[in-house]
């Protein structure tokens, strides 16, 4: 009698995490400790476009990957569609946004970075992370992390990111030839980008899946980790589609 060897198990496919504004792999401790697919996060040194930033992620990320980015981190993971769509087999966003500066942004932005220049880095944060958190949360452990990890990175790169941001490149116009499977997350208390703006997204996107992360602020991924873990599980789980991740118009 003949035995039939059945096959391996295929490997998961890495999971590539992109952090924002000030952040780095800390954001995503709970879950690089979930997922064992998860790549480090990578370090986008002192970069000052998000095009840069994309074009230092795909130096040393895998061949393909599923594509995580929070905040600025989802805006570089669109310039990584948008310049190597071929890679990126599935797609999530995670409290950001994808409209152009609108008027006052680039105030706020600079407010902050005189702050930092005139009273340091700590300062910045203390004004700067306090709306990053949902409000009905208590300045707990969690914030003290959060606040060490975001004075950590620096002044000068809080300037080059904010740089990025400000020059960014328009990105709305991407959202309706993405193909991959693609989740839109966000806390339900975030006022930095909040659920109405995640709304639109994810209507642009085909087939796009949106979760509302009861409880979170805008640092959603370190805020409420078992619920966003598992709307990734659901979302790493999603039957991939043999078409490019993007297509785009006329290709």
């Amino acid at each position: 009698m003949s035995v039939k060897l059945s096959e391996p198990p295929a490997e998961p496919l890495p999971l590539l995490m992109l952090p924002g504004l000030i952040c780095d792999s800390r954001i995503f401790a709970a879950q690089a400790g979930t997922f064992t697919q998860a790549w480090p996060a990578p370090d986008y040194g002192d970069a000052d476009t998000l095009e840069d930033m994309a074009r230092r992620v795909l130096a040393v990320a895998p061949a393909r990957f599923a594509l995580l980015g929070h905040s600025m981190g989802a805006r570089v993971a669109l310039e990584i569609v948008r310049s190597a769509g071929d890679r990126v087999e599935r797609l999530a966003l995670l409290s950001t946004g994808v409209h152009m500066p609108g008027e006052g942004e680039a105030a706020k932005r600079y407010a902050l970075r005189d702050l930092g220049r005139e009273r340091g880095m700590a300062a910045l944060v203390d004004a700067w992370l306090p709306p990053m958190i949902a409000p009905s949360r208590p300045r707990d452990d969690l914030y003290q992390k959060l606040h060490a990890m975001c004075v950590e990175a620096g002044l000068a790169r809080f300037e080059a990111q904010i740089g990025a941001l400000l020059s960014r490149p328009e990105v709305e116009s991407l959202l309706p030839a993405i193909t991959c499977p693609t989740l839109v997350a966000v806390g339900s208390e975030d006022r930095w980008s909040p659920p109405v703006q995640h709304e639109a997204i994810a209507a642009l996107i085909p087939d796009a899946r949106l979760a509302v992360i009861e409880g979170a602020g805008h640092m959603l991924p370190a805020e409420r980790p078992d619920s966003l873990n598992a709307a990734i599980a659901d979302w790493l789980e999603q039957p991939a589609l043999s078409s490019p991740s993007y297509c785009p118009e006329g290709a």
